[in-house]
């Protein structure tokens, strides 16, 4: 059945061909169909934790380090909510929770895109994310493992922040959300080397069913993130199934002279992958070298992924104190300019041209 005949069959039917959730939100299913349909028309842009702080500054209403050089905000707005399993106030990036939720909501309201990564704390040591102590994590936290309790604590408490997503109208936030990232490498304690990959699935199995069937949470669409790969197996390799993913997305960041044909061989799997599976893509993290490759957004960036279908791509965030370490760009950056002449480009889409009249003040 071709792709085309399954929208159809959506269309007369209710039903969101390739969405886990049979209950999900209109609204969701909105953001959803969206997303889908923005990869005929170009490729958004996103930016991690771009309203809640940036070069130099923390906690500024409408501020955007975007918007400073190129006069628009990122069409998708990225957040963290590591910590929030533990009940604390503020992230790991010490942003408060009241916030996220604000600028979520808000975002949200003015015609934006959010999405949510979770580097939650090693429920079995203690530790970070980046925790690899031991290779028994996730069989601890699956059903009947010691830390099982506390992993739906953890989920009971996220479930609680996304059901608070709520506009005044009471409408729940659509929320793309994407947990357990990057686990084609080993430096999370979900990564390759520290479970099996049933015992991933049967992680994200749990997570998803959990959240939508017992908590209720239906404002959620679920993005499957690795890291760089070479194959469609190896891509495939801990792919948990079709019935709880909503989007295909990777990692990549540019670490050396190979960075453009890895990332156009990772976009064109994983395009090809989610057009067979009528699904959404992204390279939903990527970086590079943009201090001393100051043309790394036109030359590299673009020009890799202008042929290939995607919904977006994101960048990784600017640190407040720490300039060297941005991975987005800011005023007077190096590559400011290459970076304007980026958002000009047709093929590239920001806040305004997914919000439309809805323009953010």
């Amino acid at each position: 059945m071709r792709i085309v005949s399954l929208f159809f069959f959506a269309a007369v039917t209710g039903m969101v061909y390739g969405q886990c959730d049979r209950q999900a939100t209109e609204e969701t299913k909105h953001v959803y169909m969206h997303l889908l349909s923005m990869q005929k028309t170009g490729l958004m842009f996103g930016h991690q934790d771009d309203l809640a702080y940036g070069k130099g500054w923390y906690n500024q209403d409408g501020r955007s380090d975007v918007k400073d050089v190129c006069g628009d905000y990122p069409a998708i707005a990225g957040w963290e909510l590591g910590h929030l399993e533990l009940g604390d106030a503020y992230s790991l990036d010490s942003v408060y929770f009241s916030n996220i939720r604000k600028g979520i909501i808000n975002f949200y309201e003015k015609g934006g895109i959010n999405t949510v990564s979770w580097h939650l704390n090693n429920p079995l040591t203690g530790g970070t994310a980046w925790d690899v102590s031991s290779k028994e994590v996730v069989a601890s936290i699956l059903e009947g493992g010691i830390k099982h309790e506390l992993f739906v604590q953890y989920l009971n408490r996220l479930a609680d922040f996304m059901l608070s997503l709520k506009t005044e109208n009471g409408t729940c936030v659509p929320i793309l959300f994407r947990p357990y990232h990057e686990h084609t490498g080993s430096w999370f304690w979900w990564g390759r080397n520290l479970c099996t990959p049933e015992q991933y699935k049967q992680l994200w199995r749990f997570t998803v069913t959990y959240l939508r069937d017992n908590r209720h949470v239906h404002n959620l669409l679920y993005a499957y993130s690795t890291d760089r790969f070479q194959t469609e197996d190896e891509y495939l390799e801990r792919y948990p199934g079709d019935d709880i993913i909503d989007m295909l997305a990777f990692d990549l960041y540019d670490r050396g002279p190979e960075y453009a044909g890895v990332l156009k061989n990772c976009a064109g799997i994983v395009s090809r992958l989610a057009a067979e599976k009528g699904k959404p893509a992204a390279v939903s993290e990527a970086g590079g070298p943009i201090m001393k490759t100051t043309d790394w957004w036109t030359r590299i960036l673009l020009e890799t992924l202008r042929p290939i279908p995607l919904s977006y791509v994101l960048v990784w965030r600017n640190p407040w104190t720490h300039s060297e370490q941005s991975f987005g760009p800011f005023k007077d950056h190096p590559s400011a300019d290459d970076f304007a002449k980026f958002a000009r480009d047709p093929h590239t889409m920001f806040y305004k041209d997914i919000a439309k009249e809805k323009v953010y003040e």
